[in-house]
């Protein structure tokens, strides 16, 4: 089994092993098209960050990545989450462990198709049946856009704290143990 690689409904979530397939990703953001064409590589090379690609089955040879995911390692101290008492009180730690989706971004021809929610579902599949240091929830900090907000809260995440709201980069939250109740 490849810890590397998730597959799912037609669709595979892998590590970027090579990243001259990053070199026409277009997402219509500057930021994120910059991270991923430029700066992925070297983050993966200084350990900084490990980048995924998203793409169909039936495309492995022929076509393009449809999105791309870069992870980090994080931590969040449960003093900043507001009212989580989902550990009972003598298990609690001063941190839980995290992985923080550091980049996120779907093809500009394809936002609006539930690519992105059909990603971060892999995502969240991959930390639950991979889970490769002990990670209890996944962090991202958003753009602190109308939509981009909408996406994450569709997805299950919420604010760490009330004053995130008003944050250009508020932290999100998904609780990964959630996956295991339903």
């Amino acid at each position: 089994m490849d810890r590397n690689r998730v597959e799912k409904d037609g669709w595979i979530l892998q590590k970027v092993e090579d990243y001259s397939v990053t070199k026409n990703f277009n997402c219509g953001d500057d930021d994120l098209n910059e991270f991923f064409t430029k700066d992925a590589l070297e983050h993966d090379r200084q350990l900084l960050t490990q980048t995924y690609m998203l793409h169909e089955a039936t495309m492995v040879e022929k076509g393009d990545p449809v999105a791309f995911v870069s992870f980090c390692n994080d931590a969040v101290r449960l003093k900043d989450l507001e009212d989580y008492t989902a550990l009972p009180p003598e298990k609690r730690y001063p941190s839980i462990p995290a992985v923080k989706i550091a980049r996120l971004a779907v093809a500009k021809g394809l936002q609006g198709k539930n690519i992105g929610t059909h990603l971060v579902n892999m995502i969240k599949q991959m930390f639950m049946t991979h889970n490769r240091t002990g990670c209890r929830l996944l962090t991202v900090d958003a753009y602190n856009k109308p939509e981009v907000i909408a996406f994450y809260q569709k997805n299950g995440f919420d604010f760490l704290r009330e004053k995130e709201k008003k944050r250009e980069h508020p932290i999100m939250y998904f609780d990964l143990i959630s996956l295991q109740l339903d």
